[in-house]
């Protein structure tokens, strides 16, 4: 079995990877190979929408004219049988460079042949909030959405406040072991 997370958060040591690293930790006991993307530091442009319509080749060919990293981060995630995404919220909403990945992967998913390859793959969001928290349900509702859109079957949704890291990261390695249990199917 093997997990993909996708932090939209540079800091390997801040809040959203200690999180995000406690699922991995759960899998991991379980035998679950993961690999870890930490979006900012990687090649995403923002979409163009490159035609008069707001679109491009993504609407009819479910690819990109764009030469970037999400190529490798949507077969990434399309191979994997569990992804995490795990973003920092910024203003009740995803990082931007979670939000920019996102926005280039549902353009294509919806379109086949990836809708099909979307379709039902297993994700779990954790949305870590470092001011006063109360914007990581919101970001976890927005989060949810756009999966949804891309046609993942979205597991859970966590929030995270910098307030409750610590108590919520034993329920993150518990919640990872039922993934790599397969749990729920």
């Amino acid at each position: 079995m093997k997990a993909i997370l996708l932090l939209g958060s540079r800091n390997p040591e801040g809040q959203t990877a200690r999180a995000a690293r406690s699922l991995a930790e759960g899998m991991e006991s379980d035998g679950v190979e993961t690999e870890t993307f930490y979006l900012p530091g990687m090649h995403i442009e923002r979409c163009r929408q490159c035609d008069s319509d707001g679109w491009g080749v993504c609407r009819q060919e479910a690819r990109c004219v764009i030469g970037d990293d999400v190529d490798d981060l949507a077969e990434a995630v399309l191979s994997a049988d569990v992804t995490v995404y795990a973003t920092p919220v910024y203003f009740g909403d995803l990082s931007e460079s979670m939000k920019t990945l996102l926005d280039r992967l549902r353009r294509r998913c919806i379109h086949e042949p990836m809708k099909s390859r979307a379709a039902g793959r297993r994700c779990i969001g954790v949305c870590v909030a470092g001011g006063s928290g109360g914007g990581a349900p919101n970001c976890c509702v927005i989060l949810e959405r756009v999966l949804q859109t891309c046609g993942f079957k979205v597991l859970d949704m966590v929030p995270v406040r910098r307030q409750n890291l610590a108590m919520k990261r034993p329920l993150l390695v518990e919640t990872g072991k039922g993934l790599a249990a397969g749990a729920p199917e």
